[in-house]
C-alpha cells in the first residue's frame, strides 16, 4: 500500500510539474504572440511604423525565449530592418545570428535557409561579394533535402556570378540546378533553370550550345501540363529568347513568326486568372516574372523588332504604352528590372526622335536616362557605353562632329562587347569619312576592322549590311562610283531579304544619289522615288530631305517644271522642320552634354560590356547617311539625323 501511494505521489507530482510546463508554455505563446502581433500590426500601417515594430520584435529577447523563437524573431528583425531602414549593419547582426542560431536546430529550414538567403543579399549589397558565396554554397550544401530552397539558393548563386560577369560558374551551377530539378520531378524548374542558362549562353555568344538547348526547352514546355499560367510563362520565357536571339543576329524578316507567336501567348495569358492553389511539389513553387512584368517585356521587344525593321511610328506607339504600363508598376514595385526596361526603352525612343527629326525631345530623353542611371550602381555600369553612343548620335545629328568623335571614342573604350563595337566604329567610319582627309589613317584602319568582305567581326546580318553600306559611302565620297555599286547593292540585297528598310531606303538614294552624278537621269528616278516613298512609310525625316533634293534636281535636268517645283516645296518644308528643330535642340541646357566626353555614368572604364539582363535584348538599326544637298554639279552637307544603334542589355 506504501508503495502504491508513493507510485501515486510521484504520479501527481508529474502531473503538476507538467501542467505548470504547459501553463508557462502557454503563457510564453501568448506573450510571443501579441509582441509578434503588434509588431505585424505596426509593419503593416498606412505609413508603415518601423519604429515601432523594431520594438516589439526586440521585447521578445529579454524572456529569453527559446531558440526557435530567438533564431526567428532574429531573421524577422535583420529582414525588417533589411527591407525597410538603411540601418544595414543592425540587419547584417541579427541575420547573422539568426544563421548561425538555426544551424544548430533540426527541422528548422524556413529560418534556416531565409536568413542565408537574405543575409548573403545583404553582403552584395555591401559589396561583400566574397562574403556572400561561401554563404550560399554552404547553404546550398545542406539543402538538398529541401527542393524549393535548393533550388531557390542555386538561382541566386548563379545570379550572383552574372553580375560579376562570371557567366561560366553561373551556367553550370544552372545546368546543375536543372538535373535536380529533373530528379525531384519537377519538370518546369528544370525549364526554368535551362531557359535561364540559353539566356546566358546567348549573352556569351555560344551559339552552338545554345540551339540544341533550346530545342530540348522547347519540348520540355509544350509536354509540361501543370498551372496554365506557368506554361505559357515558360513559354513567354522560351519565346523571348528565341525573338532576341533573332534580332541580335539582325533577322528582321525571319523573326516575325515567333513574335507573333510571342505576342499572342501573352493575350493568354492576360485572360488567364491567378490560381491560388499551390503546387504539390515544392521545387514547383516558382515563377520567372509576374505577368506584368512580362506584358512590358513583350512591348519592349516588339518596340525592338520595329525599331528595327524601321516601322518608327509602331515602334514609338509600343514603347508609350509600355513607360505608361512601367509608371504605373513603379507606384508599387520597386524591382530593379522595371528600371531597366524603362532605360532600354528611352533609348529606343530616342532613336525614333533622331530619326523623326525631333532632336531636341531625344536630347531631353537621353539626359532622362543619364538621372536614371544616376539612381542604380548597375545601371551605371550597363548603360554607360550605350549613352555615350546615342550622345554621338545626336552630335552627328547636330553637326557637332568634333563632340560625336569624342563621344564615340569614349564609348569604345567602355565597352568589348563587340556588337555595340562594331557599331560605334561604324559610325565613327561615318564621322571621318564626312570630315574628309582630315583622318585618312585613321580611317583605312577602321575600315579594314569592319570590312564585311572578309572577317567581319560579328555575326549580325543588320550590322554587316551596314558595314557595306558605309564602304559605298566612303567609295562615292573617293569617286569611285562603281566600286561603290558593289557595296551598295550588296547593302540592298541583305536589307531587302530581311525587311531592313531603313538601309533600304539609304542604299536606295546614295545609287540614286551616284546615277545622277553619273548623268544617269532615268536609273537615279528609278532609285529616288522608292527611296522616297520608304522613307515616307518610316518616316525617316533625313532620306526625305535628301531624296527630294535629288527629285528637284533630277526633274530640272529633265525640265519637268512642275514636278522640280512640288519636289523643292517638299525639301524646303523638310528643311525648315529640321533647321527649327535644330536651333530648338542646340539651345536647350541638355545640350552641353555633348562637350562631356568623360564617362558620364562611370567614374571607372567598363572593361567587360556584357550588359545585366535582359542583355540580349539588342536593336540594330544602323542608318549611316551623309545627307547631301545637290546645287548644279556641287555637293554641300546638311543637318543629317542618322539613326543609332541601341545596345539595350538589363
Amino acid at each position: 500500500m506504501a508503495a502504491q501511494a508513493a507510485a501515486a505521489a510521484q504520479a501527481a507530482a508529474a502531473a503538476q510539474a507538467a501542467a505548470a510546463q504547459a501553463a508557462q508554455a502557454e503563457a510564453a505563446e501568448s506573450w510571443y504572440l501579441a509582441l509578434l502581433g503588434f509588431a505585424e500590426h505596426f509593419r503593416t500601417s498606412s505609413p508603415p511604423k518601423i519604429r515601432l515594430c523594431v520594438h516589439c520584435l526586440q521585447a521578445v529577447f529579454p524572456f529569453k525565449p527559446p531558440q526557435r523563437i530567438e533564431a526567428r524573431t532574429h531573421l524577422q528583425l535583420g529582414s525588417v530592418l533589411y527591407h525597410h531602414t538603411k540601418n544595414s549593419e543592425q540587419a547584417r547582426s541579427h541575420l547573422e545570428k539568426a544563421w548561425l542560431i538555426s544551424q544548430q536546430i533540426p527541422q528548422f529550414e524556413d529560418v534556416k535557409f531565409e536568413a542565408a538567403s537574405l543575409l548573403s543579399e545583404l553582403y552584395c549589397q555591401e559589396n561583400s561579394v566574397d562574403a556572400a558565396k561561401p554563404l550560399l554554397r554552404k547553404a546550398i550544401q545542406i539543402s538538398q533535402q529541401t527542393p524549393y530552397w535548393h533550388c531557390r539558393l542555386l538561382f541566386q548563386l548563379a545570379q550572383l556570378h552574372t553580375l560579376e560577369k562570371d557567366l561560366v560558374s553561373a551556367c553550370d551551377l544552372l545546368g546543375v540546378g536543372a538535373e535536380y530539378a529533373r530528379v525531384v520531378g519537377s519538370e518546369y524548374t528544370r525549364a526554368l533553370f535551362l531557359l535561364s542558362k540559353g539566356m546566358l549562353l546567348l549573352m556569351e555568344r555560344k551559339l552552338q550550345e545554345v540551339h540544341p538547348l533550346l530545342t530540348l526547352c522547347g519540348q520540355i514546355v509544350e509536354n509540361w501540363q501543370g498551372n496554365p499560367i506557368q506554361k505559357e510563362s515558360l513559354r513567354v520565357f522560351f519565346l523571348v529568347l528565341q525573338v532576341t536571339h533573332y534580332l541580335d543576329a539582325g533577322q528582321v524578316k525571319s523573326v516575325k513568326p515567333c513574335l507573333k507567336q510571342l505576342q499572342q501567348c501573352i493575350q493568354t495569358i492576360s485572360t488567364l486568372h491567378d490560381d491560388e492553389i499551390l503546387p504539390s511539389n515544392p521545387a514547383d513553387l516558382f515563377h520567372w516574372l509576374p505577368k506584368e512584368h512580362m506584358c512590358v517585356l513583350v512591348y519592349l521587344v516588339t518596340v525592338m523588332h520595329s525599331m528595327q525593321a524601321g516601322y518608327l511610328e509602331k515602334a514609338q506607339k509600343y514603347t508609350d504604352k509600355a513607360l505608361m504600363q512601367l509608371e504605373k508598376l513603379k507606384m508599387l514595385d520597386c524591382s530593379p528590372i522595371l528600371s531597366s526596361f524603362q532605360v532600354i526603352l528611352l533609348e529606343h525612343i530616342i532613336m525614333c526622335r533622331l530619326v523623326t527629326g525631333h532632336k531636341a525631345t531625344a536630347l531631353q530623353e537621353i539626359s532622362q536616362v543619364c538621372q536614371l542611371c544616376q539612381q542604380s550602381p548597375r545601371l551605371f555600369s550597363n548603360h554607360a557605353a550605350q549613352l555615350h553612343t546615342l550622345l554621338g548620335l545626336y552630335c552627328v545629328s547636330v553637326n557637332c562632329m568634333d563632340n560625336a568623335e569624342a563621344q564615340f571614342t569614349t564609348a569604345l573604350r567602355l565597352t568589348n562587347h563587340q556588337e555595340l563595337w562594331a557599331f560605334i566604329v561604324t559610325n565613327l567610319a561615318s564621322v571621318y569619312i564626312r570630315e574628309g582627309n582630315r583622318h585618312q589613317e585613321v580611317l583605312y584602319s577602321l575600315l579594314e576592322r569592319i570590312n564585311p568582305d572578309h572577317s567581319f567581326p560579328v555575326s549580325s546580318h543588320c550590322l554587316r549590311a551596314a558595314a557595306f553600306y558605309v564602304r559605298g559611302l566612303f567609295s562615292f565620297f573617293q569617286g569611285r562610283y562603281n566600286e561603290a555599286k558593289r557595296f551598295l547593292r550588296e547593302t540592298l540585297k541583305m536589307s531587302n531579304a530581311e525587311d531592313l528598310n531603313r538601309l533600304t531606303a539609304c542604299s536606295l538614294v546614295l545609287l540614286g544619289h551616284i546615277f545622277y552624278v553619273l548623268g544617269n537621269h532615268r536609273e537615279s528616278n528609278n532609285m529616288v522615288v522608292p527611296a522616297m516613298q520608304l522613307a515616307s512609310k518610316i518616316p525617316d525625316m533625313s532620306v526625305q530631305l535628301w531624296s527630294s533634293a535629288l527629285l528637284r534636281d533630277l526633274n530640272k535636268a529633265c525640265g519637268n517644271a512642275m514636278d522640280a517645283h512640288e519636289a523643292a516645296q517638299m525639301h524646303q518644308n523638310f528643311s525648315q522642320q529640321l533647321l527649327q528643330d535644330h536651333i530648338e535642340a542646340c539651345s536647350l541646357p541638355e545640350h552641353n552634354l555633348i562637350t562631356m566626353a568623360h564617362p558620364l555614368c562611370s567614374s571607372k572604364l567598363r572593361m567587360d560590356p556584357t550588359p545585366a539582363w535582359p542583355a540580349f535584348c539588342e536593336a540594330c538599326v544602323p542608318n549611316l547617311d551623309p545627307t547631301l544637298e545637290l546645287s548644279g554639279n556641287k555637293t554641300t552637307r546638311v543637318p543629317t539625323s542618322p539613326s543609332p544603334l541601341s545596345r539595350a542589355k538589363s
